[in-house]
Order: structure tokens, then sequence, then C-alpha cells
């Protein structure tokens, strides 16, 4: 169905389809959307396409959907698919509506919002927090910025990628939110690692560990999550340490524009150098407790 605008109703394209943004268009297609994919590598459509998907050649040729959701690795990513040769803004209409999941800078966001603005599109930026497993599950926390209409617009896609959908508020507001949840889970991992290898040293099963702590205070996603793959020496990919560093880098970056000290942040940021430098920043950042178990004397492999 096509509206008056132009704009085609209950059709979204997703532009980005890696480890977040295929599930995410998976569902929006088993959601009943029309949905149109596009991605720089051109293969990464190919599924998408065979289960319904419509292919577009360009990011502005995906932008004649209407509503565009972005979901790519960082902000001159973003940059480049929203504002670049052949962009989004080449193609979309006024009228449309930009939703972007990426995880980018608050600053960039809000000038990126701007130049969406004089063109009379929407713009609401929505990253999202959850692993692969919640994009697979459709119960990621999508964390939103925006106008009040933009938002209300972006919740009929949000709310199929996602278990919870905040406003939170004005455009950036979702960055800045997402930047603390980085902040906040930076230190989890940490204290995971550390809390599993104290049991290995102190000759307590960490296994028996984790089960009897998961119900109490110190329980969280991280634990019940992430305990099993720092305990087995394993680190399959849920989130890459090389995105959640360059992630940390735009919390620290916000910090230190704006006068907070977050120094369990910045501890955890030089510990993923060193994993990036080792060659694991494509692991899944339970990785941390790699150089925990090493400067403890745990040897590689599963914990006996």
């Amino acid at each position: 169905m096509v509206l008056a605008s132009g704009i085609m109703s209950k059709t979204v394209a997703v532009i980005g389809l890696g480890t977040m943004g295929a599930p995410m268009a998976n569902n929006l297609l088993e959601a009943g959307w029309n949905v149109v994919v596009h991605n720089r590598t051109r293969s990464r459509e190919e599924a998408l396409a065979a289960q319904g998907a419509t292919r577009a050649d360009s990011p502005a040729a995906a932008a004649a959907a209407g509503i565009v959701l972005v979901c790519v690795s960082d902000t001159p990513d973003v940059e480049a698919v929203l504002v670049g040769d052949d962009g989004v803004a080449d193609g979309i209409a006024d009228g449309g509506l930009v939703i972007d999941c990426s995880t980018i800078s608050p600053a960039a966001t809000q000038r990126l919002a701007e130049v969406f603005a004089e063109r009379g599109v929407g713009y609401v930026d929505a990253p999202v927090s959850g692993g692969s497993e919640g994009a697979i599950k459709g119960t990621l926390a999508v964390m939103c910025g925006g106008k009040d209409e933009d938002v209300t617009r972006a919740r009929s896609v949000l709310e199929v990628i996602g278990g919870s959908v905040t406003h939170v508020g004005p455009v950036g507001a979702g960055q800045v939110t997402k930047a603390v949840n980085q902040v906040v889970i930076s230190g989890t991992y940490q204290a995971v690692a550390e809390g599993v290898v104290l049991a290995r040293k102190a000759g307590v099963d960490p296994t028996r560990v984790v089960e009897a702590i998961a119900g109490g205070a110190a329980g969280s996603w991280v634990l019940t999550n992430r305990a099993g793959n720092m305990i087995q020496d394993s680190y399959p990919l849920g989130f890459r340490v090389r995105l959640h560093r360059k992630d940390l880098g735009i919390a620290l970056d916000t910090a230190r524009n704006d006068g907070a000290v977050l120094p369990i942040a910045a501890y955890v940021a030089a510990l993923e150098d060193a994993l990036i430098a080792q060659g694991h920043g494509d692991e899944d950042m339970s990785a941390l407790a790699r150089i925990v178990r090493r400067t403890s004397g745990v040897g590689d492999g599963p914990m006996g």
C-alpha cells in the first residue's frame, strides 16, 4: 500500500545486516512488515531476500520505503549511510523517518538529526542492548532519543525488535543512555571475571558459586549468561570486544566533555586494548576473563 505522500505503509528499510541488523530484519519480516534491505557487503542480503525481503541497490534506493532503520558499526559508517554519496538523505521523502539503532556519538547524532529535520524527516536515535541473543529473540532493550511524535511513529518498528522501548529524552539522549549502559556492563563483566577466578583459586567450584549467588544481590544478566564462558575459557560471539571498546571510547569522550570521572570504565578500556592487541578483538567481551585468569595463574581451558 502506498500513502498519498508516496511513503509505503507497513514498509521499512533495514540498512546494515550484521550480527544485530540481520535478525532485526528477520523479525520484522516475520511480524508481517514489507522489508527492504541493503548492506555494504551485498551477499548478506541474500538470505533475507530468500525469506521475502526486497533488495535495494543503495541506501538512497532503500530510503524510498519511508521508514529507514540503520544498524551499522560506528559514527563514520552511519554518516556514510545517511549523508554520504547515494545515502539515505538523497532518497528519503518529506515526512519520512530515520531510526538509528547503531551506537554512535551523541554529538554526531544531533548533527545528523538536524540535517534530516531540514528535509522534513523525523529522526530517532534508538541504540539497543541485549546482544545477538536479544536481536534473534526480539527482546532487545531499546533506548530512544527524539521528539515525542517521532518516537511514537518508530514504536511500531521498535516493538518488533525489542522487549522494552523507553523514550529517554530528545535526540541524542538514546546515545547517552547507551553510553551509560556500556559503562555499567564494563564493570559487571570485569567483576564477574574476578569473581569466578577468585572461586577457582580458593578451591571452590565456580559453577556452583555462580548458581549460589545468581539469586541474590550479585545476580545479573552477565552473571547468568556469560560466567559460563569465563569458566570454560570459551568466548563465542555475543558482542565483540572491539565494538565494546569503541562504545567505551564514546562514553569516555562524553565523560570528558561533561566533566564526569569514570575510573572503572577507563580501566576496562585499557584491558580491552590489551585483548585487541593480542588478537581477541572479535571474541565476546566475556574474554575479559582471559586477563584475570592469566594474571592469577589460572591455566587456559575449562576450570577444573
